[in-house]
């Protein structure tokens, strides 16, 4: 019986100038790197707003340092958290960076791959200083906003460098409708197909950014000397949550063509799974705002809010394959 041999696990050996073998790193070995990015840039956001739910956003009231006499200081609960906070960024740093480095030595050489992870240093670079930015306007909610915002921004970058070294992205086989013997499978028109899902990814980056203004607004502001947007709460809420139906209203509709159409297995669980995160998230908010917006719910809120912008990109990128594979059999 002929062996079947992984392409991940065989690398192509190249030579240097001096006839030397190149050091190389698979494929697989690569992922692993970028997972451990992308998951402490999830992270960073989770902690990130617990130091604001907490009221420990003026923990540390200088920065870089924690405050004019130690650069480093735990000496009060507001100020530890602050700071472990800031110093979790050093670990985030450190992955990104090493997804860089690490990316240079993938054979077959991807150049896309380079490019992406250095979109990342980038952006934890600007993390960073928006971070001070933050600290030094006091917290004011714009500038929260924009932290939030750049975190969802490299959360995207993220999601395109896993997909683009994961085995779907690299390897996937071809999409095929499914078969439905009680009906005819009708012609796929990709473009309202792949335009509604793209309609689902704005409406739920609306959504976040509505969101934020919610937060700007609300009462967690991260201290109590925080200023908030001088907005009625309850209009800035119903904003985000027409947000939220358009964009559950859209996934409904992108859902009846698919089923109409008899789409591939994958396509649907790709649908399914962002119907149920959404319908969660909204569920998750109202449940927030009429109990008084308790901390562990907004807290989760925040979390699940990500998760939620991850499952709209793997959407439209299961639907844009979809189309694809379709178009071309």
């Amino acid at each position: 019986m002929a062996r079947t041999v992984n392409p991940d696990s065989v690398t192509t050996p190249s030579l240097d100038e001096g006839g030397r073998p190149k050091r190389s790193l698979s494929l697989r070995r690569y992922r692993v790197i970028v997972w451990v990015a992308f998951a402490s840039l999830y992270v960073i956001i989770v902690t990130g707003s617990l130091v604001r739910l907490t009221g420990s956003g003026l923990g540390c009231i200088d920065w870089p340092a924690c405050n004019e006499e130690r650069f480093v200081d735990v000496s009060t609960p507001h100020a530890a958290i602050e700071q472990l906070n800031r110093l979790f960024t050093g670990v985030v740093a450190a992955s990104v960076v090493a997804a860089v480095l690490a990316a240079f030595f993938v054979r077959p050489r991807q150049r896309r791959l380079v490019r992406l992870a250095l979109w990342l240093v980038v952006g934890v670079l600007a993390q960073v200083v928006l971070g001070g930015i933050v600290v030094l306007t006091g917290l004011h909610p714009l500038s929260n906003m924009g932290h939030f915002l750049l975190s969802i921004a490299l959360m995207y970058g993220a999601y395109l460098l896993v997909d683009a070294v994961s085995t779907d992205g690299q390897r996937e086989l071809p999409l095929r409708r499914s078969l439905r013997p009680t009906r005819a499978v009708r012609p796929l028109q990709g473009g309202p197909l792949l335009a509604t899902s793209r309609v689902i990814v704005v409406l739920t980056l609306a959504a976040i950014v509505t969101g934020t203004v919610v937060t700007g607004t609300g009462p967690h502001a991260g201290d109590e000397s925080a200023p908030r947007f001088d907005y009625l709460i309850t209009s800035v809420v119903r904003v985000h949550g027409t947000a939220v139906w358009l964009a559950v209203l859209a996934s409904l509709w992108l859902g009846w063509q698919l089923w109409r159409r008899g789409a591939d297995q994958r396509v649907q669980r790709a649908f399914e799974w962002f119907l149920f995160l959404a319908i969660l998230q909204g569920g998750l908010g109202y449940l927030q705002y009429f109990t008084g917006v308790p901390m562990p719910l907004v807290a989760l809120h925040v979390a699940l809010s990500v998760v939620v912008w991850l499952a709209a990109l793997r959407l439209t990128t299961i639907v844009r394959r979809y189309v694809s594979c379709d178009t071309m059999a």
